[in-house]
């Protein structure tokens, strides 16, 4: 369940390229996260909301070319180094062709944060939702859910799988 928050400045990209790297980003919070970016379950809870800042300042001043922010939020044990590390690249790659050569290929324009939601913290549905429930919603299947669950926290917490 990857939350994207996406700070696109106003005016940065076409419309069809923004729409391009909106549903390129999709692909890429649910492949760094672990799971199949065609399954549409699972794409149906990967959300990305679109902040439109007017201007972005650097230094003081406005800044001469688009900067981008990201915050691509997920459930605790979700993310490894290699995964987080995909992250920011792909989200930096994907921003940069977005551009299509209209300003410099500069990766110092796009800020990526991959903070990881303690378990038990996620609010969904009115209620707390937890990875075993977020993997359940995933998966379809109550058992995988909560095993995938176990392993993913407890390698994360550096504790035994329990059998």
């Amino acid at each position: 369940m990857p939350m994207l928050d996406a700070y696109i400045p106003t005016g940065a990209l076409t419309p069809a390229a923004e729409q391009q790297l909106l549903s390129d980003l999709t692909d890429v919070l649910i492949t760094n996260e672990g799971a199949d970016p065609t399954n549409p379950r699972v794409r149906s809870i990967a959300w990305l909301f679109v902040h439109r800042p007017e201007a972005v300042y650097v230094a003081g001043s406005r800044a001469s070319a688009p900067h981008y922010r990201f915050v691509a939020s997920v459930p605790e044990g979700q993310y490894e180094p290699e995964r987080r590390q995909a992250m920011v690249r792909d989200i930096t790659d994907a921003v940069l062709d977005a551009e299509q050569g209209a300003h410099e290929r500069d990766p110092g324009r796009v800020w990526v944060f991959t903070p990881e939601v303690p378990d038990g913290t996620w609010g969904g549905f009115g209620q707390i939702a937890t990875l075993a429930d977020i993997a359940t919603l995933a998966t379809g299947d109550p058992e995988r859910g909560r095993a995938y669950a176990e392993e993913r926290l407890a390698a994360r917490r550096g504790a035994p799988v329990a059998v």
